[in-house]
């Protein structure tokens, strides 16, 4: 039997702002354990919340770049359970009356574009973290994140491969960067996906018992948790077993999958309005001016430098997608006067290439946009080959040193001089009669083992279009 897969993802986002969602306690990331805490962010006795109200305008900016609607009255809810990393055993959610839904994304790939809906999008407070490798194999609890500002974004069960579920989850992380409401650093947290999958016979509407993988921190772990989990499933299935509700863990170092808690036939958590907050009452003005305010997105960002500077649709698609990206590329060419399609081949091929072989995010590049622009003005003068060029922008990143620096450096400024060129080509020349011979006999590659060996004779400083005219003029005659 054939089966088709269901994805819904619960996408957990951190957002910037400076304090916590309901004391005065900083979001910043790191520090010591338990010292970004208070006896509001503890749940000690005796102390009440207030509502950062930051926290809500993000949200309701959130939910504005993605299509939803905006509650104008919303509540905040006590979800009830029991972790080491919650103190109060409680989180203040939202429950029935969530900030935003009915929201909805476009994406595209290979499949043509697909509309994935959003159901909600509510606001929430972040546990702490249990630290479990210690070495009498006991745990620990650090609790400077507790308290920290969160949306969970909740889609519809609309995406069926895991191709589709990393389209997805890379837009909205791109939107959230755009809408400045996230930093979304993967690494630190800020962005987190939990995964519902259930697998269905082809051809059927009635939906399998479902899985919840949760708390997958990059889009390599996410896309490998899907497609082990629908393996899984279909193995169990084709065995004859039951798909047990359940949570389950994906460990992307060891590629396991295991089960942490059933779900089966028990309600996940309870509910209480929270009574120490008052709801959240929005005007429409309120709301207009943060949708006015809201900067330019990815799709708006693209189809700009699809128009104002000629891009083809897959050079700005993939510029656009991450916004420190974007924004280099923006400084180089409208900034310094970089040619557009020239400045997309370098970041598209060697920025991304440096950046993916050191593992850096584009918000780390060592220096700024002007100095990619000065490098590509070196190559354009003829100072500097295009070859020796890429070796220069390799060492900028090891030394933040300037292009013309570098090029003197090491020794790569270009010879563009006719006379000097003209007597190196006559010598290698002289040197391989039988090529000359073989060129002019009519064999057009005996050309190219010139133009290598003069490269060879400069120590590849030579100029290579010079290069081939003036081989070209001394072969005729």
């Amino acid at each position: 039997m054939k089966y088709e897969t269901v994805i819904g993802l619960e996408i957990h986002a951190e957002l910037c702002t400076n304090t916590k969602i309901f004391c005065d306690c900083t979001t910043e990331f790191g520090g010591r354990e338990n010292t970004h805490c208070c006896p509001v962010c503890l749940g000690l006795p005796g102390v009440l919340p207030v509502l950062n109200k930051r926290v809500v305008e993000y949200a309701v900016k959130a939910g504005l770049a993605t299509n939803c609607k905006i509650s104008r009255f919303s509540k905040m809810d006590r979800k009830n359970y029991f972790y080491p990393d919650l103190p109060k055993a409680y989180q203040v959610s939202q429950y029935d009356i969530p900030l935003c839904n009915e929201g909805f994304l476009e994406i595209k790939g290979d499949f043509g574009v697909k509309k994935i809906g959003i159901t909600r999008i509510h606001i929430e407070e972040d546990a702490g973290k249990l630290i479990h490798e210690t070495r009498d194999g006991s745990t620990l609890v650090d609790y400077n994140r507790c308290g920290v500002p969160l949306i969970e974004i909740v889609s519809e069960p609309d995406m069926s491969t895991a191709e589709e579920a990393r389209l997805y989850a890379e837009k909205i992380k791109s939107i959230l960067e755009y809408a400045q409401v996230s930093d979304c650093r993967m690494q630190e947290g800020s962005l987190r996906f939990d995964v519902n999958l259930s697998i269905r016979p082809e051809g059927t509407s009635k939906l399998g018992t479902r899985t919840e993988m949760k708390n997958l921190n990059s889009f390599k772990a996410l896309v490998n948790a899907i497609e082990d989990e629908r393996k899984r499933q279909t193995e169990v299935l084709e065995s004859g077993g039951q798909i047990v509700q359940e949570t389950r863990k994906w460990d992307d170092v060891s590629g396991e999958n295991t089960s942490l808690r059933s779900k089966e036939e028990a309600h996940d958590y309870r509910y209480f309005p929270e009574p120490d907050l008052v709801p959240i009452v929005l005007e429409n003005d309120y709301v207009d001016r943060i949708r006015e305010e809201l900067p330019e997105l990815p799709e708006i960002r693209m189809k700009r430098y699809m128009s104002e500077w000629g891009l083809p649709e897959y050079d700005a698609g993939v510029i656009t997608a991450v916004l420190p990206m974007a924004e280099f590329f923006e400084g180089c060419v409208g900034e310094f006067g970089g040619d557009p399609k020239t400045v997309s081949n370098w970041v598209m091929g060697e920025l991304m290439r440096i950046l993916n072989e050191k593992g850096m995010g584009a918000e780390q590049i060592p220096f700024g946009p002007g100095y990619l622009a000065q490098l590509l003005k070196l190559v354009e003068g003829g100072t500097v080959s295009s070859s020796a060029a890429k070796k220069v922008f390799t060492e900028m990143f090891e030394t933040g040193e300037e292009p013309q620096t570098l090029v003197k450096r090491m020794g790569l400024v270009q010879i563009s001089d006719e006379s000097e060129l003209t007597e190196v080509i006559r010598k290698v020349m002289d040197a391989n009669p039988q090529s000359v011979e073989d060129y002019r006999g009519g064999t057009e590659k005996a050309m190219g083992f010139l133009v290598g060996q003069t490269m060879r004779e400069t120590k590849g400083k030579a100029n290579p279009a010079l290069v081939n005219k003036i081989l070209k003029q001394l072969l005729k005659e």
